[in-house]
């Protein structure tokens, strides 16, 4: 369990506290910055404020550190300048250094193009993804630091970045049930600052990039969907910034709150000119639907990039190519793409072209008369007659035989079908949208599909990403499905373990969404009534990640490595221990190898170990017979 209910006192929770500012000579400083301008590499936010404390004020932007990583000074060595060549990193993560005033106007210009509404959610978007990124930096530089420190970095890191001075009133996080709660006031937010610069005061929140950073963030670092909503704002009249977060399951509604986290349904520049020009924030947003209303949920860059392109292309009748791996969800863009097109009203019918027999394409994709061969009693529409008006959906295109490919070009071209053993051509307005998991044109070049076909049905292609590029993704996916077959099959279940949640961000799921949705439906069915899903229930006969060992420690979830620490330091296993020993020699060794790695400093063992400074120095201590 993380938690903290005195934000004065816990370890957990660190105050702001003002330090003792250094007197700097002028001269001697600005010797130095030029210094680091001019330099050939990259200088660390760290190194500039250890040559000038007024480059940094620890007053204004440091928690009071008690050993814990990542502190704010491991934060602040991760923040390169490069200024010769023009680029800022955060970790590995390009940064850029933005004037307040130019976001603000940035902010306005959105508002008045396309409407509160719209430019909210453009921005709660974009602030999810910086947080989401945040998150990901953190868990991956510091893969052993305990979860509370890894929660509290975020608010480090919204104030290093220079968006809000977070002040943690309470949080707690329980890694076997999943349940998050938080209170954070928010001083000097810069979205405020800019919202009130422009519109002045208001009866609306402002701060929507931030509240999507702040969703963003802990969401990714816990595995669960977290919603933070600003109760209390500056832009509002209020002394201070407020927000609360908890599960999205815990809020009475959340549907306003996710609205804002899908993207819009139209592009930017489809907004009404009333929305445009009607006055910001102080109306309520018309409620429009979501894509993800219909089953298409996500917010990585790749999806969001084939789920704009489906947008774009639905309204029209051009013939469509997805491509993708199996599993990750063409038939539902293929069927989606259709009830947002103008042939909504008519037929979807969809054919998998690998399930046809090689005799019975023909007639099934066109059509047979009666008698045309034995067993054909009776006249039968084929797919084109039966998707007249609508959509016909080619799965698994590529496996179509070489013969029937010919015979479907040509209907493409002509529009015209002809039964099997009849006589006459018959007209059909059929919207033809393709799928295929394979390379079609690998599949030309080696002679095995016709490059006059490929070329009719590539005339808009979608590539659809895999569910490991998409990891952002999952735990919005693991909730949609939850929610799905909880109830379907009438069960009760809070969720997954924090253990499940993490193997599951950690899986490379070959079969994608697809084994996704299985694995969740599998562990609903599977799980007793009011208990948490765990592995045991997901992983019937699949093998987990053979590299990772799952654990608990301080609360939070870790993923370790079978042989070796991620700082190299070897792994207390019973494999490598003799034959008889206790549990105080092997301790005693591990902190001794700990020392011995870090040089004697003792901070740097301690983080080797996963322990504080102060647990660690206690365990030598009382090894050594001093305590």
């Amino acid at each position: 369990m993380i938690s903290s209910n005195n934000y004065s006192t816990n370890l957990w929770l660190h105050v702001f506290e003002a330090k003792t500012q250094r007197e700097t000579k002028g001269d001697e400083m600005l010797d130095s910055i030029t210094q680091l301008h001019t330099g050939p590499g990259r200088v660390s936010l760290a190194d500039a404020a250890r040559l000038s404390g007024a480059l940094m004020k620890a007053g204004d932007s440091a928690h009071l550190d008690v050993g814990a990583v990542p502190t704010l000074g491991d934060l602040a060595e991760c923040l390169f300048f490069s200024p010769g060549d023009g680029r800022i990193w955060l970790n590995d993560q390009r940064m850029l250094l933005l004037h307040s005033a130019s976001f603000g106007s940035l902010r306005r210009e959105l508002i008045e193009c396309v409407g509160a509404g719209s430019a909210r959610r453009l921005l709660t978007r974009a602030g999810y993804a910086s947080g989401a990124r945040d998150a990901a930096l953190v868990r991956q530089r510091w893969p052993a630091a305990d979860g509370a420190s890894l929660l509290a970095a975020g608010t480090r890191l919204h104030a290093l970045e220079g968006v809000v001075k977070v002040e943690p009133l309470h949080f707690a996080f329980n890694a076997a049930t999943g349940r998050y709660d938080g209170e954070f006031l928010w001083h000097h937010s810069s979205e405020a600052d800019e919202h009130i610069a422009a519109y002045g005061v208001g009866n609306e929140p402002a701060c929507w990039m931030e509240l999507g950073y702040a969703m963003g963030y802990v969401t990714a670092l816990t595995g669960t969907l977290v919603i933070f909503r600003e109760v209390e704002c500056r832009a509002m009249g209020s002394a201070v910034c407020r927000v609360v977060g908890r599960n999205a399951q815990r809020w009475d509604d959340v549907s306003d709150d996710l609205r804002y986290l899908d993207p819009p349904v139209t592009a930017v520049g489809a907004a009404t000119h009333s929305e445009a020009k009607g006055p910001p924030i102080r109306r309520p947003a018309e409620p429009t639907e979501s894509v993800a209303d219909e089953g298409l949920v996500g917010h990585s860059a790749a999806f969001v990039a084939a789920r704009d392109a489906m947008a774009r292309v639905a309204p029209t009748d051009t013939a469509v190519l997805l491509t993708g791996e199996s599993g990750v969800g063409k038939e539902l863009f293929a069927a989606t793409l259709h009830r947002r097109s103008r042939r909504a009203s008519g037929p979807f019918v969809a054919v998998n072209c690998a399930a046809l027999p090689d005799t019975l394409i023909e007639a099934e994709m066109f059509g047979v008369e009666r008698g045309a061969f034995t067993g054909a009693m009776q006249t039968r529409a084929g797919r084109f007659e039966r998707a007249a008006g609508g959509t016909l959906f080619l799965d698994e295109i590529g496996s179509l035989p070489y013969a029937a490919q010919g015979k479907l070009l040509r209907v493409l071209q002509e529009r015209e079908v002809e039964r099997v053993g009849g006589t006459r051509s018959l007209r059909v307005d059929v919207r033809v949208i393709a799928a295929t998991n394979v390379e079609l044109r690998e599949q030309v070049k080696r002679g095995r599909f016709r490059e006059d076909l490929f070329y009719r049905l590539n005339i808009f292609p979608i590539v659809i990403p895999p569910l490991r590029e998409r990891r952002d993704d999952i735990a919005l996916l693991i909730e949609r499905f939850l929610l799905q077959f909880r109830h379907e099959h009438g069960r009760i279940t809070p969720g997954l373990t924090q253990r499940a949640r993490r193997t599951l961000l950690n899986y490379a799921f070959p079969g994608n969404i697809r084994e996704l949705r299985n694995m969740v439906e599998r562990g609903v069915i599977a799980v007793d009534d009011g208990e948490l899903i765990d592995l045991a229930h997901l992983f019937r006969h699949e093998p987990l990640p053979a590299a990772e060992l799952y654990s608990v420690d301080h609360g939070m979830l870790r993923a370790e490595r079978t042989d070796e620490s991620p700082d190299g330091l070897p792994r207390a296993t019973t494999a490598n221990l003799p034959t008889f020993v206790s549990i105080d020699a092997a301790e005693a060794q591990l902190l001794a190898d700990a020392l011995t790695r870090a040089g004697g400093n003792v901070s740097a063992a301690a983080r080797l170990v996963g322990l504080t400074r102060a647990q660690f120095a206690y365990r030598v201590a009382k090894r050594s017979g001093r305590s």
